[in-house]
């Protein structure tokens, strides 16, 4: 049985996809090609012309296409041109090591990860994807700097991810990189020596996305979003644009309630709006509902997909609490917290190791001291935020539009000290 799936997992599933679709919307026609790569073929050791390894799952036939023909015009809204293609784009030129050859959800990895990264172009900046979330995002002082930064932030998620990188790898990236285990690698180049530092793991992915230098082309242009129901039905939407684009788009949080005002009482410094605009950016590419936690440049418990708003603010910080400490064992001792448990069970390490990390982590309350709580929607109730102050959350962005905002203005006010809040006026769901 293991063999079996094993094999599953190795195995190029037949593609009998068409070459070529056409999606008539009016009497406006799209016209998509689909994108193939040459590979060696495992069994005659051949080339073959395949395009993706297999969809979600091991089993399901998959395609990539990219489209070739037709503007879409809507009301006002003109979508996504020809000619813009990303990942549906990739060459065989791109694809300077295919690894295990790509599936469905290492492109919408990569796809997700240049979403959140066409929002930041303040300098090198690195994001972690997996299953579509990112696990890391860090802004650097270099790329090797943003890629560790990332990194640190969910060393745990992080193993097997999707790598993407706004900056060229150079040689400092490479060697990091060369040290964990990820899946994929993507980035606008990559300078001389590093691809054979990053081919020593065959497996790896390592994929040229060219057009990243282009990505703020991006931030107005809608795509048609199209989501398939298990009936046979689609759901059609465009695709949303942040208006949030830099400190000046946010709205210092006020509200009224029964005639009375509430208005944030302590207003961000320039620290804290750096924060603020890089966790919204960030949020754009995140499963909701979601609530995330950032300091310095960098993502430190992120929360997602969950039904409760509170209980998604609870598991952030979770997360963070326990990314903190893991990230604080391996620097200290170069194991991750659970093989120190291990460790520990066996006899072979002292609990006092653990109960020192645990210390730390406590004391440092899983580094969210100072940082900054990113909502994708309103909060229902104060609930929501009161657990984040009491870890010491300086700051929080959300959208506003509660009947409630008037708790959540006054639970700000009420921190000791006091937190700062703004609006953004547009939520950021992700389904």
């Amino acid at each position: 049985m293991t063999d079996d799936l094993k094999k599953m997992y190795r195995t190029v599933m037949d593609d009998n996809f068409p070459p070529q679709i056409k999606i008539t919307i009016g009497t406006q026609v799209l016209i998509y090609k689909k994108r193939t790569w040459k590979i060696t073929d495992e069994k005659s050791g051949d080339l073959i012309e395949k395009g993706l390894r297999y969809g979600e799952n091991p089993g399901q036939e998959a395609a990539l296409y990219e489209l070739f023909n037709g503007n879409l015009v809507l009301g006002d809204c003109h979508f996504i041109k020809p000619g813009n293609g990303l990942v549906s784009a990739i060459t065989e030129d791109d694809m300077i090591q295919s690894g295990k050859h790509p599936g469905k959800t290492n492109l919408t990895d990569i796809d997700n990860a240049l979403n959140i990264l066409k929002w930041l172009t303040n300098g090198p900046a690195a994001v972690i994807v997996k299953h579509n979330n990112p696990c890391g995002v860090a802004y650097g002082s270099s790329v090797s700097d943003a890629y560790h930064r990332a990194n640190q932030a969910d060393l745990i998620a992080a193993f097997g991810g999707c790598l993407v990188l706004n900056q060229p790898v150079d040689m400092a990236t490479a060697e990091l990189i060369s040290k964990d285990y990820l899946e994929v690698v993507a980035a606008p180049g990559f300078e001389e020596g590093t691809i054979q530092i990053l081919a020593k793991s065959a497996n790896l992915r390592i994929i040229r996305i060219a057009r990243i230098d282009m990505l703020h082309q991006y931030l107005d242009t809608r795509f048609m979003d199209f989501k398939s129901l298990f009936d046979g039905g689609l759901i059609v939407q465009q695709s949303p644009i942040n208006r949030i684009r830099s400190k000046d788009d946010f709205s210092i949080a006020a509200t009224e309630n029964q005639g009375q005002t509430y208005t944030i009482k302590r207003h961000p410094n320039d620290e804290e709006y750096a924060d603020m605009l890089f966790g919204w950016q960030v949020e754009q590419g995140i499963t909701s509902n979601s609530v995330i936690y950032v300091k310095n440049g960098v993502t430190v418990g992120i929360g997602t997909g969950e039904q409760d708003r509170v209980g998604v603010a609870e598991i952030a910080i979770f997360k963070a609490w326990t990314k903190y400490a893991d990230a604080l064992c391996m620097k200290e001792h170069g194991i991750s917290y659970k093989d120190m448990e291990l460790e520990i069970e066996k006899g072979k390490k002292d609990q006092i190791i653990l109960d020192e990390i645990d210390d730390k982590t406590d004391d440092a309350k899983g580094g969210l001291i100072d940082a900054t709580m990113v909502s994708d929607a309103f909060f229902p109730k104060r609930d929501g935020i009161d657990v984040a102050i009491k870890e010491g959350i300086r700051a929080i962005v959300q959208p506003g539009g509660s009947i409630r905002d008037w708790e959540v203005v006054m639970a700000c006010n009420e921190a000791d000290p006091q937190v700062t809040m703004v609006f953004t006026g547009q939520r950021a769901f992700k389904h």
